[in-house]
């Protein structure tokens, strides 16, 4: 955008409250925006100032055309902004987009027999029709809460539309083994089914002691009338309700119903990470990642505040928040949600006691929530070389001095198909025409030290190579004794001197913990907070343990199948190596060799009319 075009309408915009919306040369809004005073604001993006926000001065950069619209207050203005983002959806705003690789779980309260399913994203025509969105779950939660519901709850799992199909089959199993109604018989009515599923609309919000009084008021029920069965169905789901509430950990003896919103940002992202206490114990939570925003953490908390509650199935009397907001920004938000739930509706930053406890729990599974995200490798914004330059710090060398970093990998089954894996990482990125396999030739028996010796030896014995450059840094994969077993190999080798040697330390569970250096020093980056260098030094290291892993181990599998193949038929008396190699290179597979005829098995180069009876007896013999 040149520099001053619009010099002469901003001094004819009102130093008045307003919202301001930003269009590019196709007409597309790309940012909506409000402020208190709406000439000033607009001078900041045109008036030729310094603007430090890179993603401001990529906004501005496009930019063709603006207009405004003029309020009566700072709240009005909050109000509009949020229905014109939520009308626009514009590329350079704070927007509250669901994550396809987090689920929901979805109730179709719109359908006489409601279904409850995991969804990918949330559907708006069917929200619109009463449909329920609960979620967004990580890792698998989702699939914990759905097999908690179905353990208390005999809820249909077929893809049967009711009361279209009803009567069409027999019931499943799951009906058999009381885990099902079984609406499908047309004995159950709708309003019974939908009680069911009001009561699991209880279970997501938290709300146990109405469930449980459900539940009891049913029991009694059937026992009046002599319905024996039913009301032992019904104790044993109340038993299963009381085991789930059981194992839920109690943070806050408080009978209020609380949200706790938490904010942690890293590598160009920000988390909001949701708690719900509900009746003393944490019920549920919703994880949600801004991309491209880690600068304005109100402007993030408050778009996300509007955007999220106002479709929310719920909306609890006190939100904690993690720091104050703008007073207006503060009221506007406080009187929306409060018309929203018909009864008043507090934001608090909580100071200390047991608020304070779970406010602080919150911050902290939104950092919890974003360090598995850069761990999997979810954020896109990292660069992957500052983890090698800030390995380079770690290890003392000079500035630029590490490119290719390289890890191996011992994998093996006993004594058998003893192999090892090398990968290469230049820059950060993962070089998989460099990766090169090792099948042990000197060590016959399990020992990795051995193996790791052949492997470095014959690795080195190819660094004149194309491909086997020497590398900079060799990443063992191991603590401070394999990293010592592997300094004294590269050690004893010629031309290895200035080599970098570090260790990837495991925990308990074979995951990657922390790194350890030649001279002793160890750096433990789990369990602790971390420095964005340290996440992603972290990131990156288990992205490097987890490939060679994948890596070594795929070969020695593969190894096993081609020695089970060989196995299999040299076991077969006048079959060797050279018959064979003939019966699969005519068959193809193993298993064309055992379903095809005597007749068939002739046809391959070298099998007799004897051999081809022996194999056909091998794989045909009655057990």
């Amino acid at each position: 955008m040149p520099a001053g075009k619009f010099d002469a309408r901003l001094d004819t915009v009102p130093l008045s409250p307003g919202v301001y919306l930003m269009k590019d040369s196709s007409g597309c809004v790309i940012y909506v925006g409000k402020a208190k005073k709406l000439r000033n604001r607009l001078k900041s993006y045109f008036g030729g100032g310094v603007i430090s926000s890179p993603k401001v001065r990529a906004m501005v950069s496009h930019v063709a055309d603006f207009e405004y619209t003029v309020v009566g207050s700072e709240p009005e203005a909050l109000l509009l902004e949020n229905n014109l983002i939520k009308r626009y959806q514009p590329k350079y705003n704070i927007l509250l987009r669901d994550d396809k690789g987090y689920p929901y779980i979805c109730v179709t309260l719109n359908e006489a027999y409601p279904r409850v399913f995991k969804a990918f994203r949330p559907d708006p025509e069917a929200r619109k029709k009463g449909a329920r969105y609960y979620g967004p779950y990580m890792g698998s939660d989702c699939f914990e809460v759905l097999k908690a519901i179905s353990d208390i709850f005999p809820l249909k799992r077929c893809k049967k539309v009711f009361p279209r199909d009803i009567g069409k089959e027999r019931p499943c199993l799951n009906y058999h083994i009381g885990k099902c109604m079984a609406p499908c018989l047309g004995t159950v009515k709708s309003e019974d089914y939908r009680a069911m599923i009001n009561q699991i609309v209880q279970f997501f919000e938290g709300k146990y002691d109405g469930i449980e009084k459900d539940i009891k008021l049913q029991m009694e029920e059937c026992s009046a009338n002599l319905e024996f069965e039913k009301a032992g169905a019904l104790r044993d789901r109340l038993y299963a309700l009381r085991a789930i509430r059981q194992n839920q950990r109690v943070y806050l003896d408080i009978e209020r119903d609380v949200d706790a919103i938490g904010l942690y940002s890293d590598c160009g992202e920000t988390c909001v990470r949701k708690l719900e206490l509900r009746q003393g114990r944490i019920v549920g939570s919703s994880t949600y990642f801004f991309t491209g925003e880690e600068g304005d953490q109100e402007e993030i908390l408050m778009n996300f505040l509007m955007q999220y509650y106002e479709d929310a199935p719920f909306i609890p009397p006190l939100i904690l928040v993690p720091f104050e907001m703008e007073e207006n920004d503060l009221e506007v938000i406080e009187k929306t949600l409060t018309e929203k739930l018909g009864k008043n509706c507090r934001l608090h930053v909580a100071e200390r006691g047991e608020l304070r406890e779970l406010s602080d729990l919150a911050k902290n599974n939104a950092r919890e929530m974003m360090v598995r995200r850069v761990l999997r490798g979810g954020s896109a914004n990292a660069d992957p070389s500052l983890p090698v330059r800030y390995l380079e710090e770690l290890l003392g060398a000079p500035e630029g001095a590490i490119s290719r970093v390289e890890s191996f990998d011992i994998s093996n089954l006993g004594n058998d198909d003893i192999c090892a894996g090398m990968v290469v990482f230049k820059d950060g990125r993962a070089d998989k025409q460099a990766y090169r396999l090792f099948k042990m030739k000197r060590v016959g028996s399990q020992d990795d030290y051995q193996s790791m010796r052949e492997t470095l030896e014959r690795r080195f014995n190819h660094s004149e190579d194309d491909g086997f450059k020497y590398p900079d840094v060799i990443l063992v994969d191991g603590g401070k004794g394999q990293l010592e077993a592997v300094a004294s190999v590269v050690r004893s080798l010629n031309g290895t001197e200035n080599i970098y040697l570090a260790g990837m330390v495991k925990n308990d569970h074979h995951k990657t913990a922390g790194i350890v250096f030649e001279d002793g020093r160890e750096i433990r980056l789990e369990g602790r907070t971390l420095t964005d260098q340290e996440m992603g030094l972290w990131r990156f290291l288990t992205t490097v343990q987890n490939e060679v892993h994948r890596f070594a181990i795929s070969y020695q599998h593969k190894l096993a199948g081609k020695r089970n193949i060989r196995y299999k038929l040299e076991t077969i008396e006048g079959i060797g190596p050279a018959k064979r190699k003939n019966l699969l290179s005519h068959f193809g597979t193993i298993k064309a060799v055992e379903n095809a005829s005597v007749e068939e098995l002739k046809e391959a180069k070298g099998i007799t009319q004897k051999d081809a009876e022996a194999i056909y007896q091998h794989f045909h013999r009655e057990s």
